[in-house]
């Protein structure tokens, strides 16, 4: 826990960059960026003068210097990634919007009373009297119930014009566009079909089981053929964050890769390998925050692996946290990439200290996922109890049950999966066992949404709370880990 915590530049800049980020560019993006070239200018500025009168061997100003630049740097990069975000411009009056025109940025995903909703990429808006003009932004928009096949058939990258009304999202202030009527005015790019061919390949296969619906959730993230009363149960048990796709999901599938792969081609070469297929995964998924986080830190671990990065989980984290701002900012305004990147903070800090107090005090694996859900839990209430009004710490108690048959249940899903394409009869026998482990996961789940969640009325003292856990959870394992290390000396 020592060597995790251990303050670093990265740690610094991606401190910094957060700060930034979320701070100085919401408040208003030009000052925040000028007030963070300044900051980074006048702190490099006084700590030369401070190291030109002071000695220059001194190994704690050398790293004061280092770390102040690093901060100083993530906040500039913070800044600037927040001043790419920009809002959603029509050309003309918003109240006055009568139709869209843009392309899908993701894949249309089912919704309530048989819509279909997608991001759109604006590039026209039509006023009163037919009015048209260029726009720009992105767009939440709800097709219409007729809608939603054709456009999961032409998927992301396909050009849409739909006709509607323009309505407040109650969401911070933001909109939100109902289609009456849609348009295909440009299919997506051969790349983009042949990507949305093996989507619609993949759902079909798995159409038709009880099973199926979580198969797809799990798998790539399908969540249209998952019936809504478990969807409900999953939210209510305080456990909705297994079925977005993440670091648990990806490691299933990095598991299965270097058991293939690692004993014929080496530790190097399967680590590259598995980069390249991740790559593909990703690919076919589409984008989500919390699956592009993870794909991003076993990225960089490919790089720890081939020697070019030290192995330090923290400043992996805290690379792939700057890559996904500077490369997708509006991503970091989403609740999936907060809690994403929030909970895995917390089980590596948090988590790490609450293993160590509970080592030899029950089984490995207990000890392990009770120390990795209550740090992702603690970590993460503050941004529940503001977004959503209530916490449910059933969760914590659930998710221990919970993620391994989800574990088994994946890998018997892609076994399942490759047997389909050589022979039916033997995907077959695989049937009856995963619609047995799929009725558990059920009957945990439904369990554990009968226990009633903690209504919040503010945020600040969930946060407050948490945050006084962790900051003693931490503190007591510091004191066992400065304990243990001063028995290894004298030992």
């Amino acid at each position: 826990m020592i060597e995790r915590l251990k303050l670093n530049p990265v740690l610094c800049a991606a401190v910094g960059a957060a700060i930034g980020f979320y701070f100085l560019g919401a408040s208003s993006q030009r000052a925040g960026l000028l007030f963070a070239v300044l900051l980074a200018l006048v702190s490099a500025i006084c700590f030369l003068r401070v190291l030109s009168s002071l000695d220059l061997q001194s190994r704690s100003l050398r790293l004061a210097a280092a770390y102040s630049i690093a901060f100083s740097a993530g906040i500039v990069l913070g800044v600037s990634a927040s001043a790419q975000i920009q809002g959603v411009h029509f050309g003309v009056p918003p109240g006055t919007v009568t139709a869209v025109k843009g392309q899908l940025l993701d894949d249309p995903r089912g919704v309530s009373g048989g819509r279909a909703m997608a991001a759109l990429s604006l590039a026209e808006a039509a006023g009163a009297a037919g009015a048209r003009a260029g726009a720009a932004g992105e767009l939440t928009v709800f097709f219409p119930q007729g809608g939603a096949p054709s456009l999961r058939e032409f998927g992301r990258g396909t050009v849409v014009f739909a006709e509607g009304v323009l309505r407040e999202s109650g969401a911070g202030g933001g909109v939100v566009f109902f289609a009456e009527s849609l348009y295909i005015v440009t299919p997506a790019s051969s790349l983009q079909a042949f990507r949305t061919g093996i989507r619609l390949n993949l759902t079909s296969r798995f159409e038709g089981f009880a099973w199926g619906g979580l198969a797809l959730a799990l798998l790539i993230g399908i969540r249209d053929n998952l019936d809504s009363s478990l969807t409900a149960s999953f939210r209510e048990a305080g456990v909705s964050y297994l079925l977005a796709l993440s670091g648990m999901h990806l490691a299933v599938i990095i598991s299965i890769i270097s058991f293939l792969l690692k004993k014929p081609l080496g530790v190097k070469a399967a680590a590259i390998t598995g980069a390249a297929i991740i790559g593909l995964y990703c690919f076919v998924v589409g984008p989500m925050p919390s699956l592009d986080r993870s794909a991003l830190m076993y990225l960089l671990g490919v790089f720890v692996i081939l020697g070019a990065l030290p192995k330090e989980p923290l400043s992996i984290l805290g690379m792939a946290f700057m890559i996904q701002i500077a490369i997708s900012p509006a991503s970091g305004h989403s609740i999936a990439f907060t809690l994403s990147y929030l909970a895995l903070l917390g089980i590596l800090i948090v988590g790490d200290a609450l293993g160590g107090l509970l080592a030899g005090k029950m089984p490995v694996f207990l000890c392990r996922s009770l120390a990795a859900s209550v740090g992702a839990f603690l970590a993460t209430a503050g941004i529940t109890a503001h977004f959503f009004g209530v916490l449910r710490p059933v969760g914590v108690i659930v998710s221990i049950v919970l993620v391994p048959l989800i574990t088994f249940f994946m890998v018997g899903a892609l076994v399942w999966l490759a047997l389909s394409f050589v022979s039916p009869f033997l995907s077959g026998l695989l049937d009856l066992p995963l619609f047995l482990l799929f009725r558990l996961m059920e009957s945990c789940v439904y369990v554990g949404s009968a226990s009633p969640g903690i209504a919040v009325s503010g945020y600040a003292l969930a946060l407050a709370v948490s945050l006084g856990f962790s900051f003693l959870i931490v503190w007591l394992g510091f004191r066992r880990q400065k304990s243990a290390n001063r028995l290894l000396r004298f030992g």
